[in-house]
């Protein structure tokens, strides 16, 4: 989902600072939420536990270029059904820096919209999260198919935003729809695994039964 060096000129990238900002006030929302419901220790814990999953994921876990983009396993949902909303914000957001400025400082100038890309489409998710989860229903319960429904709402996100960073820098073109159908396309893999990866994660915390631990959302046990 990295957005490629050039594909957005100096002219135009001042757009990717008021999204990336926007994207952070409403990270801080959800950041200070999570704070409320258990405190800085489990916030801080939290966020260094998305912060590490999401470098592994970026810089360690198999990706490959297709079309427009990178293909990468973000299992955004995945951070936000175990972590909560807030630590997963934080992570995407210390995960991507670190890889920014230490292994891809080429990505620097378009850290502001990587970071949009990955931020919007989470908030996306958790208000999706409110009409597809009945009220009173803890995560650990959730379904394959409401699973999938969260899953698809953060890939679909994600693939949007490519497009649009993509068609704002370059404008449409036929080999510019080639590229971004080629790049989507190829998101159906990860949109396949992902859910997978969420069921399997949640049965893992229903059977640990952690409803005290500092390290998960309340949300995971308990409506």
């Amino acid at each position: 989902m990295h957005i490629e060096p050039g594909i957005v000129d100096a002219a135009k990238i001042g757009l990717s600072y008021a999204t990336a900002a926007a994207a952070g006030a409403v990270a801080l929302y959800h950041v200070g939420q999570s704070l409320r419901e258990k405190g800085a220790l489990s916030l801080g814990l939290r966020s260094l536990c998305a912060t590490a999953g999401v470098f592994t994921f970026f810089e360690i876990m198999p990706h490959f270029s297709a079309g427009v983009s990178e293909v990468h396993f973000i299992l955004g949902s995945t951070l936000f059904l175990i972590l909560g909303a807030g630590p997963a914000a934080i992570g995407l957001v210390l995960g991507l820096m670190l890889q920014s400025f230490f292994f891809a400082p080429a990505d620097l100038p378009q850290l502001g919209m990587n970071l949009t890309t990955l931020l919007v489409p989470l908030f996306a998710m958790q208000a999706i999260a409110r009409k597809v989860i009945a009220p009173g229903t803890a995560y650990i319960d959730l379904d394959y198919k409401q699973v999938l429904a969260l899953s698809a709402v953060y890939q679909g996100g994600v693939v949007a935003w490519v497009a649009f960073w993509v068609i704002y820098g370059q404008g449409v073109a036929m080999s510019t729809m080639a590229g971004i159908g080629a790049f989507g396309l190829a998101y159906a893999s990860v949109l396949l695994i992902e859910p997978l990866v969420d069921v399997a994660v949640l049965a893992i915390a229903k059977t640990l039964r952690a409803e005290r631990s500092v390290l998960v959302t309340p949300k995971l046990y308990a409506a």
